[in-house]
């Protein structure tokens, strides 16, 4: 599978976060060919501010593998990660990230912050963006034209 492939999979989970009314972002976490995690954002359901979509995606691979470590792991997300979570993707050991459309609020990879590229780091992940942007972007859109 591509790239391509697996955002539309994250898409998927977007698109089951927009039905609960939670801001439609996806994940979904692969290594060597095989879904390891997925999750959507769960924040308004959960009251949870930490239950954003690579959180939800990195608890489930994490209890899936039982381990922390996810080297060798790429993860799949509809919207650049925030501070939280491109933390939380360092911490776990991802090996790269692979992301829809920026986040001009939020963003911390490649919009606001650079937090992927910074050589204080003990590990650092390599990230691709605008990988079915169009479609990522449209879905936020879409969800917040509703909402006003």
């Amino acid at each position: 599978m591509t790239d391509k492939d697996y955002m539309l999979l994250a898409l998927e989970e977007a698109k089951k976060a927009y039905l609960e009314d939670e801001v439609p972002i996806g994940a979904v976490i692969v290594r060597e060919g095989k879904v390891l995690g997925k999750g959507y954002n769960k924040k308004e359901g959960l009251q949870d501010a930490t239950a954003h979509a690579e959180i939800m995606a990195l608890r489930a691979a994490m209890k899936n593998q039982g381990a922390w470590r996810l080297t060798g792991a790429t993860i799949y997300v509809t919207i650049e990660p925030c501070v939280m979570c491109i933390g939380a993707l360092i911490q776990a050991r991802v090996e790269r990230l692979v992301f829809g459309a920026p986040d001009p609020k939020f963003g911390a990879v490649v919009s606001l912050h650079k937090l992927a590229d910074d050589e204080r780091h003990n590990h650092r992940l390599s990230y691709t963006g605008g990988v079915l942007e169009d479609e990522s972007r449209e879905l936020m859109q879409s969800f917040f034209k509703a909402k006003r």
